[in-house]
């Protein structure tokens, strides 16, 4: 038949100039694939699949969102966001407050920040096969460690304001005093006050900011946080402040900037127990105020009371040196209501960033730096005083404070005229920041804003003394390992970062089937906006005036995010999941006080929920208590009401994760949700789960009184190794008020819980991007693919391993959990066994043991097509036939293909001594497509994980260490 006879109508000219539609790139099924999913599952549609899956209670047939507008291609988006990142107007950030303008090596920005072996990475709970960013998060630690003179640093935290509350609650748990009083130097960054605000009230923590000029106040205190240099720029020495709160027994903290500690004493040397700041100026662009990661670093004595993560160097099988996370006790999953923070993502991406800005400068790339920086600060000061303004303080790093009096909005406003944002302090005084970036015509700019004119600068240089305190000046060495050395040349440094990626899997190369982390496709479209300048270069505090695109895009992302979730309000402030909870809580917690239920802080809370939700309680000021689940993994409906009645007008509220944590879609949750209410209690859906929710179901209209939402998982913000995240909180519209920074904390609101206004603005155009191209209708479906790729995995591998919950019907919601308590008991095999085992395969373990001990569970996600989810079943498939030959006794317990894995080149090729064999062991299914061509080979075997705990080393080790 020829063209002109085919009686299919030809597409429309708009159809055609529309091009393939986003989601059927982001989704990875193809009609083939899907209708074979659907057909092991007995259905022909996703909507059949809708209401067999899904409570009728609960399930929106039809997508109700209205704000959200038709989707649009990926070119159409890009043009649209165009637009409205061109209604930013950049200027030279010259207005400091904790962020600094900075160069983000092309190298840096093309190999790791734009790279998805980099940004798709997964926490690297696997350390196997995740050397690679260990290595880097190692360097990270001891970047910190070394400029601030205390041994132990974390692999990153949330942003310096958080990482200070985390510093304030170490210091008392790890103090001896008694005393509930925070003394909080009044010259620290004012988000940092108020964020230790928000933290302290709910803790019973007094805290007390003072002028510490003049010294420390009267009286006990158990901590004292002191900045150096201080949010106004001035450089004192703290060390007599240090020894006198440690005669009172307290503990001291140091909010240090890092790039002057490559020229001032470091906090360690002048005593202090804690330094905490953030390494956004070593190359991590602005991004109108995160995701920057920030530090904390503290004393050997205090390594087992650290929050967050830590990298240590532990041994694998061989006896050869390997990196893993170590004391991962703390991980609040295991610990909850006892866990010393509810932080569990960090700034991976941000902190290699940072790091590989600190290995490609070295130590004297930084300090020279820094002596740029403050050299700038220094001749921009004595060019002021040689016009007759007056200079507030003597001794400075980057930032001068001038007086003028009644001038200081005409010398701003003078200066944003020019194209240089400065900081107005007051009617007469105004602040300015140097950086990497300034100029000497930067300088002339600022000083003809104020009225001054500059003939020879060259002259006022050779003049002008440095404005650092000569006593404080540096004397210690810092970043001596080779690594700070050896990749001075854009090929060494390309080299290296190819290197750790390559020692890394991450899902650029296989499928990462994490259960409740949805590791989805990040796509290059969304990814391409956050690098852009009007993006990337805005600071969190530059004129409203200059943000009206950025706040546009956030507006519009609340609002889409409000109606897909079915609440009233959205607020983008929390940089992270926990802070999400927290805030949710907080509000919750504010709500009551508000009307007068004082007395309410009980919080219930199911036996099978995330652990930070036990940890976010006890850090709202709530008191935990655990709700029994069902052997169908739902909330047990007699418990509850028992609980419910038992503390009667004490609750608070009841935390849920819908789906639940088990993987189910459970009947009753309106129930539940009415059982709270009716007490007086507010209900919390965590929406760690919401991508088995988005376009069929709304917690806002099915119970929920908050939510928090992870736009990491379900709304394609990538994991990044382990951080940035985001987790907004959503709420119904009594609760809206009471919002993290609306409201003050001193009058009854919540305040702040992240540092900047907007928490990780910088990633925001990737979530935005993603919903802007998808529509309700292809996240509707997009929700139902996942589910339909995680009934489909349970189905296949049921008869080989038992699928631990399902709904009343049998079906799962986006992930399953594969219960292997009966093979370790039976066979010895255990879950960890076959996670390494499926290195060999090469794909990336699922989620162990959690929620379950001995369980895996299981969650493929939308974005994997079936060829690969089959590749992950098959392997799963094929590593139960070995478990079953281990059963029968042809291979030893202790030494067989699983327990061996998993296995590296040099094992292979040494002498083999395994009762199987080494072909076996490399090409677990030789012959089956896709293996050899997917093979990964892992840079060390299986590391030992107690022998790390017991022998902590978390910086950089001496190049000994790696000599066998």
């Amino acid at each position: 038949m020829t063209p002109q006879q085919d009686p299919r109508p030809s597409p429309s000219l708009a159809e055609l100039e529309r091009g393939v539609p986003f989601a059927d790139r982001h989704v990875g099924p193809r009609p083939d694939g899907l209708a074979t999913m659907l057909g092991a599952l007995g259905l022909s549609s996703l909507d059949e699949l809708a209401h067999a899956a899904l409570p009728d209670a609960i399930r929106d047939d039809e997508p109700v969102a209205t704000s959200l507008p038709e989707p649009v291609s990926e070119t159409d988006m890009l043009t649209e966001l165009r637009g409205i990142a061109a209604r930013n107007t950049l200027t030279v950030p010259m207005i400091g407050l904790g962020y600094s303008g900075t160069r983000t090596p092309s190298v840096i920005r093309r190999n790791v920040l734009e790279n998805p072996a980099w940004y798709t990475a997964y926490t690297p709970y696997q350390p196997e096969i995740s050397q690679g960013r260990l290595e880097a998060l190692l360097a990270f630690q001891t970047t910190v460690s070394d400029l601030t003179g205390l041994p132990v640093a974390g692999a990153s935290l949330l942003d310096e304001a958080t990482a200070a509350a985390e510093a304030m609650t170490l210091l008392r748990r790890a103090g001896k005093s008694t005393s509930p009083r925070f003394v909080v130097d009044a010259d620290t960054l004012p988000q940092t006050i108020e964020v230790l605000r928000t933290r302290a009230e709910p803790l019973g923590i007094e805290l007390e900011v003072t002028d510490l000029s003049g010294g420390l106040p009267e009286g006990e205190m158990f901590g004292l946080l002191v900045s150096y240099p201080g949010a106004s720029g001035r450089v004192a020495d703290p060390s007599s402040l240090i020894a006198d709160a440690h005669g009172r027994g307290a503990l001291v903290a140091v909010a240090a900037d890092l790039l002057a500690l490559t020229l001032l004493t470091p906090p360690g040397e002048l005593g202090a127990d804690a330094a905490v700041g953030t390494t956004q100026r070593f190359g991590v662009p602005l991004g109108f105020g995160g995701p920057h990661a920030a530090y904390l670093s503290v004393g050997e004595r205090h390594a087992r009371q650290l929050p967050g993560r830590l990298v240590g160097m532990s041994r694998d099988a061989d006896g050869n040196p390997a990196l893993r996370l170590a004391l991962q006790t703390r991980e609040q999953h295991i610990r909850r209501e006892k866990a010393t923070s509810n932080i569990c993502t960090a700034q991976v991406l941000l902190a290699v960033v940072a790091a590989c800005y600190a290995v490609y400068h070295g130590p004297e790339g930084l300090a020279a730096i820094a002596r740029r920086t403050h050299r700038m600060a220094a001749v921009l000061a004595a060019g002021l005083r040689s016009g007759g303004v007056e200079i507030v303080h003597d001794r400075f790093f980057d930032t001068v404070v001038a007086r003028v009096p009644g001038r200081a909005d005409a010398v701003v406003a003078a200066a944003h005229d020019a194209g240089i944002a400065l900081r107005p302090i007051s009617s007469d005084e105004v602040g300015i920041s140097t950086s990497e970036i300034t100029t000497t015509a930067h300088l002339r700019t600022v000083w003809s804003a104020f009225g001054v004119d500059v003939a020879d600068v060259d002259a006022l240089d050779a003049a002008t003394a440095d404005a650092l305190p000569p006593e404080l000046g540096r004397t210690s060495e810092y970043l001596t390992h080779p690594t700070f050395h050896d990749h001075r040349s854009e090929t060494s440094l390309m080299r290296w970062l190819r290197r750790l990626a390559d020692a890394d899997l991450a899902l650029d190369r296989t499928m990462i089937p994490l259960g409740s982390c949805t590791m989805k496709l990040n796509a290059a479209a969304e990814m391409e906006p956050i690098t852009w300048p009007e993006f990337a270069n805005l600071h969190p505090f530059a004129p409203e005036a200059d943000t009206a695109g950025s706040r546009e895009m956030i507006s519009q992302l609340e609002g889409w995010l409000a109606d897909l979730t079915g609440y009233h309000a959205v607020s983008l402030q929390p940089n992270a999941g926990s802070q999400g909870e927290l805030a949710g809580l907080l509000a919750i917690a504010a709500y009551h006080r508000a009307n007068g239920d004082t007395g309410r802080d009980v919080c219930l809370i199911p036996a099978s929920a995330h652990g930070t939700n036990a940890a976010s309680a006890v850090m709202a000021g709530l008191r935990v208590v655990v709700v029994g689940t069902d052997p169908r993994g739902n909330v047990d409906l007699d418990d509850l009401r028992a609980q419910i009645s038992e503390h009667g007008e004490r609750l608070a509220a009841l935390m849920i994760t819908y789906p639940s944590t088990h993987g189910v879609y459970e009947a009753t949750v309106r129930e539940v949700c009415g059982a709270v209410h009716d007490a007086g209690g507010q209900v919390y859906v965590d929406g760690a789960n919401l991508n088995a929710l988005v376009g069929v179901a709304r917690p806002g209209a099915f119970g929920g009184d908050v939510s928090h939402l992870n736009l990491h998982k379900t709304f394609c913000i990538p994991h990044g190794g382990g951080g940035p995240g985001v987790g907004p909180v959503a709420v119904a519209e009594h609760l809206a008020p009471f919002l993290p920074g609306r409201t003050p904390v001193a009058e009854g609101g919540v305040g702040a819980v992240s540092a900047a206004r907007y928490g990780s603005p910088g990633v925001l155009p990737i979530s935005w991007a993603y919903v802007r191209m998808m529509g309700v209708e292809g996240m509707r479906r997009a929700t139902l693919t996942a589910v339909a790729a995680a009934n489909y995995v349970a189905r296949r591998l049921g008869d080989h391993y038992p699928v631990l919950y399902s709904g009343v019907d049998g079906s799962v919601a986006h992930e399953c959990i594969l219960d292997l308590r009966r093979i370790t008991k039976d066979t010895g095999v255990t879950i960890d066994d076959v996670a390494k085992r499926l290195t060999d395969y090469g794909l990336h373990a699922p989620t162990m043991s959690f929620p379950v001990a001995g369980t895996l569970m299981v969650e493929p996600t939308e974005s994997e097509d079936i060829v690969e989810i089959d590749r992950f079943v098959d392997a799963m498939i094929g590593i139960k036939g070995e478990i079953d030959r281990v059963a029968a006794g042809e291979w030893p317990v202790e030494d067989n293909p699983l327990r061996g894995a998993p296995h590296t080149v040099a094992c292979l090729v040494d002498k083999w001594d395994h009762p199987y064999p080494r072909e076996l062991a490399a090409y677990p299914t030789d012959g089956t497509p896709g293996v050899h061509d997917r093979k990964v080979w892992p840079p060390v075997r299986r590391i030992d994980g107690a022998h790390g705990d017991r022998n902590l080393v978390c910086s950089c080790p001496p190049v000994e260490a790696y000599g066998g």
